[in-house]
């Protein structure tokens, strides 16, 4: 049946958390109610990406894109939109003051302007939950063409026309490691997704499994037939209960049109999937402790050599690629490595997508050709900094990347420039930080967390860790010396040469970037135990600026230590009650005073 409007609606899992579930079920409820549930399609969709905008609405054909939608304006919506035809202009989404609609199709709003969707092709587009709407968007053409058209040889000469590499965080290239487990010599391989996304802010790979979870069925069993394996798991954290369900979803339709399974596509190739579960521990990103995760060992990392392309899960070879990086080879295989090839810097091909958060005003999930500058994706997609803030840095490649400041905003993003300014790529975190930032709170946060997902097996990043964020709490404490600085070096450099993977290799970044790029501020802590941010807490004080203080009190109210009382004095001159003082003593520091004075008499020093 053909429908007069397309209703969608973003069911990822942040709009979920905010009433999305519930604006879908009511915009179904009252399309009955108003006797149009024929005239309307209404789909819950994966994320749109527009993330700060959410929950979101988007109806089709006028492409009219809703934001921050409730549950009560469903009615308004059919009623309006559905029946009249009209824009429901308080919810439409404009731009300056301007509405969108004026400026030309959706493409065209400045958040997706500059972006190239491949990895995020279908999601909010497609009901996830339907194999059909996948199909309809070319989805299993790829594999169509790869189990009848290609030998083993030719996909992964296609992956290397294509230029792929992996999108986990090391950038090794794609092809290479495919034809390494196709070369080595087993009766049985594995193929591998890793799904363990635990960085601080990254959800990439999350929305990618929620939004469109063929596309990764789809590209393990292009993988499986080009290196020989008839069995494939799906490394997931349990804590992403949607993303799981979407998955077992997409598997149980995949079998049923038989895309998965004995004999697919009537070809006489078997491959199998299964989902295992994470605990949610960081390391067992690293493929090592992914696979004993897998085969029920604690999760943690293993010297390489061998490398699991030769022994992998249990001991057989294995075949191991993250999300994001699966969901290019459909489209790669479709359309030609030439086609990918014609998007991105000479090394780095294709897009990358990024979880851009942080002091930006359009935060959210974001896809963009590889070259694109920092500056491009802060300011034309992210829409610059909020509240008119200066920019100060921005953290990329999770918490073990690097920081980087306004002098590397025009570094087009790819996996070797970002190493060359003192950064990574990573998984594709991006948090941006403005002007009230502290650099050297903030690095303590992400080696705090560093140092929690530490499995502990080797010394160096289990002491080293330990003892790097030991000094960066004495330095927020307002007890940090000189030498520490040749502690943090000494150590770093001990953690990278010989922690045994990536996360203690990676650790020291974030310290050591302090150290290259905020020199100042860091010794604005340590010599004149100040904080230049105003953010670590023990190098504060609060003060009250008798002449502007009229006497009030509401600071005194707020204070819960009761830190502030009234001088012993007759009222200033022009005032009619004495100005109040904060005994340091019992100053706890909370800052409830400075929010609370309207006459901006409380000062942070």
């Amino acid at each position: 049946m053909a429908y007069k409007n397309y209703c969608l609606v973003c069911g990822g899992t942040g709009c979920n958390a905010n009433t999305g579930e519930e604006i879908y079920h009511e915009l179904i409820k009252k399309a009955k109610e108003l006797g149009v549930e024929n005239d309307v399609q209404i789909v819950k969709t994966g994320c749109f990406g527009f993330c700060e905008k959410g929950p979101i609405v988007k109806i089709l054909p006028e492409e009219a894109f809703y934001v921050h939608v409730k549950p009560s304006d469903a009615e308004e919506l059919i009623k309006e939109h559905i029946i009249k035809g009209r824009i429901v202009e308080r919810l439409h989404y404009s731009e300056d003051g301007q509405d969108v609609q004026e400026r030309g199709k959706i493409d065209d709003m400045r958040f997706y302007q500059k972006q190239y969707r491949i990895v995020l092709r279908n999601c909010g587009f497609i009901n996830p939950e339907d194999i059909e709407e996948y199909i309809g968007r070319e989805g299993y053409q790829g594999l169509a063409k790869a189990l009848t058209e290609m030998t083993p040889d030719q996909i992964i000469e296609e992956l290397k026309i294509s230029g792929l590499r992996g999108r986990g965080g090391a950038g090794f290239p794609t092809w290479m490691k495919w034809n390494f487990t196709k070369q080595a010599q087993s009766d049985v391989k594995y193929i591998v997704c890793n799904a363990d996304e635990g960085d601080p802010g990254a959800y990439m790979d999350r929305s990618t499994i929620e939004g469109d979870p063929h596309s990764v069925i789809e590209a393990m069993t292009i993988g499986a037939k080009a290196i020989g394996a008839s069995q494939g798991f799906v490394y997931i954290r349990a804590e992403y209960p949607l993303a799981i369900h979407r998955l077992e979803v997409a598997m149980k339709q995949a079998h049923e049109y038989g895309l998965l399974g004995k004999d697919i596509l009537g070809t006489g190739f078997d491959f199998e999937i299964e989902i295992r579960l994470g605990a949610g521990a960081f390391v067992c990103g690293e493929e090592t402790a992914l696979i004993a995760s897998i085969e029920g060992e604690r999760g943690i990392p293993k010297p390489r050599p061998p490398f699991p392309a030769v022994k992998g899960l249990w001991g057989k070879p294995t075949l191991i690629n993250n999300v994001e990086t699966y969901a290019n080879i459909p489209m790669i295989i479709l359309k030609g490595g030439n086609w990918f090839a014609s998007v991105g810097t000479e090394k780095s091909k294709g897009t990358k997508v990024f979880a851009l958060t942080g002091k930006i005003k359009n935060s959210g999930l974001v896809e963009v050709p590889m070259g694109t500058t920092l500056r491009e994706i802060i300011y034309d997609v992210g829409g610059g900094i909020k509240n008119g803030k200066k920019f100060k840095a921005v953290q990329t490649g999770g918490p073990s990347g690097g920081v980087l400041t306004a002098d590397k905003l025009d570094t087009p993003i790819d996996f070797d420039n970002l190493v060359s300014a003192g950064s990574m790529m990573g998984s594709g975190g991006m948090i941006v930080m403005n002007e009230d930032d502290c650099i050297v709170d903030i690095v303590r946060f992400y080696l705090d967390f560093s140092v929690d997902e530490s499995c502990g097996k080797c010394s160096p990043c289990r002491i080293g860790g330990r003892k790097l964020l030991n000094i960066l709490d004495k330095i927020v404490d307002g007890k940090g010396e000189m030498s520490d600085i040749d502690k943090i070096k000494e150590i770093s450099t001990a953690m990278r040469r010989s922690s045994l993977c990536a996360l203690g290799q990676t650790t020291p970044n974030p310290v050591l970037s302090i150290i290259n790029l905020f020199w100042e501020e860091l010794l604005a802590h340590i010599k004149d135990k100040k904080c230049p941010a105003g953010k670590c807490k023990k190098l504060l004080s609060f003060s009250i600026v008798r002449d502007t203080c009229i006497g009030c009190g509401v600071c005194a109210k707020k204070c819960p230590a009761n830190a502030i009382i009234p001088e012993n004095c007759e009222p200033l001159p022009g005032k009619k009650k004495p100005p109040y003082f904060i005994d340091i003593n019992k100053c706890v520091k909370c800052g409830e005073c400075l929010t609370a004075c309207k006459f901006k008499s409380v000062v942070k020093l």
